[in-house]
């Protein structure tokens, strides 16, 4: 179905039959649900903080049982996130944080673990230039600049294999 022969199918339902609907869709549905309790109850900074702590623990998990547990340092759980914000409609600074929030720990957890994956470094960078894209394109470069900036110098004082591609995006930041 075309969004035109939705809209037109709406416009013959009258009030009542429209809200059944959308009880049953909500009802029916998570994310229909999820939409709804964000749009009228949107508790961002606790979304964020969540979201902050489960792309921590996969750098730093916490202790179980005595016994330190091997760090996942799995990128798709940051992605989640914001692929999952940016459905909801979350505030552009609130997906950048989390975008650059989820480099700056890893970059944390590489200052004190030697990494050996060069998938890590790639994915790092990728990260990166996602959020660099993100950023310009929200018109929020001013307030972000400065950790993108730290972010490059972070990789080049841990001489991460590919600092001049986060070098090269850096620069075409500032043109």
């Amino acid at each position: 179905m075309s969004k035109r022969d939705l809209k037109k199918y709406m416009n013959e339902l009258n009030k009542e039959q429209l809200e059944e609907q959308i009880l049953e869709l909500y009802e029916k549905f998570s994310p229909v649900k999820v939409y709804y309790n964000f749009v009228f109850n949107p508790k961002e900074e606790t979304l964020l903080q969540e979201c902050k702590l489960k792309i921590s623990h996969e750098y730093f998990p916490l202790q179980t049982k005595g016994k330190r547990k091997k760090p996942k340092m799995r990128r798709s759980v940051a992605q989640k996130y914001i692929k999952h914000f940016i459905l909801l409609g979350v505030d552009p600074f609130v997906i950048a944080d989390v975008m650059l929030y989820n480099i700056e720990i890893a970059q944390t957890f590489s200052a004190e673990n030697l990494v050996k994956q060069e998938l890590f470094y790639k994915s790092m960078f990728n990260s990166f230039e996602q959020a660099s894209k993100f950023i310009i394109s929200n018109g929020i470069i001013s307030e972000f600049k400065n950790r993108l900036i730290s972010i490059c110098e972070e990789a080049s004082d841990q001489k991460w294999m590919n600092t001049t591609d986060f070098k090269t995006n850096i620069e075409l930041l500032e043109n």
